[in-house]
């Protein structure tokens, strides 16, 4: 059984990694105002970003589907890891040496299942790299790169490696290195053979697979012998940490690319990747032997944040295959903002081809945005029809109506529907152009388009006005000012503690009289208070969010401590002035508590009471009447 990791180990792991850093890895963020950052979320789909990040206090947090916390919990939840993994992972990253307590650290066995697959991983493409590059039996994989057009810098660029042809070459190699024969099959790296565990790769070129954060999760294997009776690419199998329709070939060197030129290029193969990262196409990537589809277009639009100027070129085969693949990908085009294009060399050559016949030029200039990927299914159907006959055009509008109606840009919709009357040879072109704004009317009658024109406005601000999702807490009516004016003493406490305290430590918890924020109000209590806030931010908003009772209570505090204060100068003034609006409504609320009790004592009640009621609303009064007039000073 493992030891849990020292509490201080947990905290200067959360201090050594900043949480902008580690998302940045999976997702593009911009600038959202007040030292926030926003992108779009990864933890649900999302055509506008409404997931914010805050480096100064260590949190995220979505406003669309109330997901949120700090950066190890965003570990966590990205890359579906336990706890200690997650802290494992970014104490690797820092360098940190964890300490466990309740039995002390054994490395070999104490580490979560997916920090050994992944090390394993790690391990084997090192192994691999070295086989290819000094191995005397990788010779034909050198030769196969040469060939191609790779040297020896461009193999170890990549990582490309050799697996040996022997039945236990690597399981004998890991297993030195501290690996049982269950976490070799678990990996994939193994499979079982007739005397126990065997190589899955042998005598194969290994390219391997990384996710978005780095980490090799898999590889790809060419055959490279005759005598080999696989497949020509032999892939890892679906594991723990690799899922063929969840990686993309390239994408931890592309994604900085990608991010910043706003543009992403889908080639086929490995070789291909290659060939366009040389020729300085450094955004290229490439499916792992699936095809392009919905997981993998969630990855891109994390990074092109769909924005409208975003462009994804595929570079498919011009062979039937390709032209199919093409289709295939149109089918997903709408789940883009992006637009989407296809690049087809003349001669139907593919990248890696095309960079050994013709150049690095050649590269280039092919994956510059060509022909749109609705104009090419577009042509790929009509060719299917005869066009000379009525029936024929009329077959052919029948199924390329539909796929103009879904074209996104609607005055790019109306211009391609007078082309396509034009490429049918229909003289109505009014006819075609009515024809296809009903279906689309249709599609967004259905949903299929998204909101309409009037629902997209003002999509980045959170919609407090509605409940939000069953997880995420309870719904809160902010157009009342009781509840705006508490939800936002509660953020200065958390974010600006130095300009609340000690004054909001007094404030009792029946003062917030929302139950989620009286919550909260208990939570920051239990946590030491916002005075605790100022002598130790760093470890402040942790023990409040610690404190929680439970989820629900939690998320309302990461959401609290993300979201932007309702004032551009946020002071001392401010603050005072917030402090004193929900203290006043407290004491407007104890006085008619004890006007009603003072009508109930006027005619029945004892003399004695009823004076001491008739002095506490005197009291009160003056008090009201004091910060009316004084500010904060009254409290």
């Amino acid at each position: 059984m493992a030891g849990r990791i020292n509490d201080e180990d947990v905290k200067a792991v959360r201090d050594a990694v900043p949480i902008d850093a580690v998302v940045s890895e999976y997702l593009q963020l911009r600038n959202a105002g007040g030292g926030n950052l926003k992108g779009l979320c990864p933890f649900h789909d999302e055509k506008s970003p409404s997931f914010q990040v805050s480096p100064s206090k260590g949190l995220f947090h979505c406003f669309g589907c109330q997901e949120g916390g700090d950066t190890i919990t965003f570990v966590m939840k990205v890359d579906h890891l336990t706890f200690s993994e997650a802290v494992e992972r970014l104490a690797g990253q820092a360098g940190i040496t964890l300490r466990y307590e309740e039995g002390g650290y054994n490395p070999a066995h104490q580490r979560g299942e997916r920090i050994r697959l992944v090390e394993a991983h790690k391990i084997a493409a090192e192994w691999y790299a070295e086989q290819l590059a000094a191995g005397p039996e990788a010779g034909p994989g050198r030769t196969f790169l040469a060939e191609r057009g790779f040297d020896q810098d461009a193999a170890r660029h990549f990582g490309v490696g050799y697996s040996p042809q022997g039945w236990d070459h690597l399981i004998r190699f890991l297993r030195g290195k501290g690996f049982s024969d269950k976490e070799l099959l678990l990996s994939g790296l193994a499979q079982e053979g007739r005397r126990g565990p065997i190589d899955r790769f042998r005598g194969r070129l290994m390219w391997p697979i990384r996710d978005i954060g780095g980490d090799v999760v898999g590889f790809g294997a060419r055959k490279l012998y005759e005598a080999d009776n696989g497949p020509k690419y032999l892939n890892t199998p679906d594991t723990a940490i690799y899922k063929k329709s969840q990686v993309l070939y390239g994408i931890d060197l592309a994604k900085k690319d990608i991010a910043k030129a706003s543009r992403a290029v889908v080639v086929e193969g490995y070789t291909d990747v290659m060939a366009c990262h040389l020729a300085g196409v450094t955004t290229a990537i490439a499916t792992c032997g699936t095809a392009f589809g919905g997981d993998h277009i969630k990855i891109l639009r994390r990074l092109l944040m769909d924005n409208g100027s975003a462009r994804v070129i595929f570079t498919f085969d011009g062979d039937a295959a390709g032209q199919k693949a093409a289709l295939r990908a149109f089918e997903d085009d709408q789940k883009f903002a992006a637009e989407t294009y296809i690049a087809v060399a003349p001669d139907g050559m593919d990248p890696c081809d095309l960079r050994l016949a013709k150049g690095d030029e050649a590269v280039a200039d092919l994956v510059q945005p060509r022909t749109p990927l609705f104009e090419f299914a577009l042509r790929q159907i009509v060719a299917r029809y005869d066009l000379d006959t009525p029936a024929g055009r009329a077959a052919a509008l029948d199924e390329t109506a539909p796929v103009v109606a879904r074209i996104k840009n609607t005055g790019a919709q109306h211009e391609v529907a007078v082309q396509l009357a034009g490429m049918l040879g229909i003289l109505d072109t009014q006819f075609v152009v009515r024809r296809i704004a009903q279906l689309a009317r249709w599609a967004r009658d259905r949903g299929g388009q998204g909101p309409a024109p009037d629902q997209r406005a003002n999509r980045d601000a959170p919609q407090y006005g509605a409940a939000p999702a069953a997880s995420g807490g309870p719904a809160l009516t902010l157009r009342n000012p009781v509840f705006a004016t508490e939800r936002e003493l509660l953020k200065l406490a958390l974010q600006r503690p130095d300009l609340v305290s000690p004054a909001f430590d007094a404030y009792g918890t029946d003062e917030f009289t929302a139950p989620p924020y009286a919550a909260v109000r208990e939570a920051i209590l239990e946590a030491g208070g916002a005075e605790y806030g100022v002598q130790d931010p760093p470890d402040y908003l942790v023990r409040v969010r610690d404190a929680a009772p439970d989820d629900t209570v939690r998320a309302m505090v990461t959401e609290l401590a993300v979201e932007a204060i309702m004032r551009r100068a946020v002071d001392e003034l401010y603050a005072g002035e917030v402090l004193v609006r929900v203290r006043r409504r407290a004491v407007e609320r104890r006085v008619r508590d004890v006007n009603s009790r003072l009508a109930r004592l006027t005619n029945h009640g004892d003399p004695a009471e009823l004076s001491a009621v008739q002095n506490e609303l005197w009291i009160l009064q003056q008090y009201d009447q004091t910060l009316r007039t004084q500010g904060a000073a009254a409290l």
